[in-house]
């Protein structure tokens, strides 16, 4: 009688560790300028120039390359000597920063469509920490940020 429950309990085991390989790697570009190209080469095709702070998800290395995809989903090369460690999100839409992670809290800002937050913390309760280039520390929804 038991046996279909302990069955269930190892499917969803093997799901979560499933997921959790697939966990999601973001990092920021180091300098303005930086270039995207079509393929892991010098003199592959030159696609985009990025910002410094830009949030690029992670999905391959390859040499001194790395594969990386932007928040519209392009994807492209960048030489891993152009990303950062430093972790930052980009807004997706006008969003409010408050001072504490509860959206009845004082308002801090109207953050802007792409406008670059440094992450300090995500809380795991769909608020991450930010802050402003500015020094304004406040949180924001995640839903409200591309880059985590």
């Amino acid at each position: 009688m038991h046996k279909p429950l302990i069955k269930l309990s190892v499917i969803a085991a093997l799901v979560l560790s499933a997921n959790a390989a697939f966990a999601l790697e973001y990092r920021s570009v180091a300098r303005h300028g930086a270039v995207l190209s079509e393929a892991p080469s010098n003199e592959a095709k030159k696609l985009f120039l990025v910002s410094k702070g830009m949030p690029l998800e992670l999905l391959a290395e390859q040499g001194e390359w790395a594969r990386v995809r932007d928040k519209t989903g392009g994807l492209a090369w960048l030489k891993k000597s152009e990303l950062s460690t430093k972790h930052t999100v980009q807004v997706l839409r006008e969003a409010n920063l408050y001072k504490t992670a509860d959206a009845k809290s004082p308002l801090l800002y109207r953050a802007g469509k792409d406008l670059l937050l440094d992450l300090q913390d995500n809380t795991r309760t769909g608020w991450l920490k930010v802050r402003h280039r500015d020094g304004v520390i406040g949180f924001i929804r995640i839903e409200e940020v591309w880059g985590v």
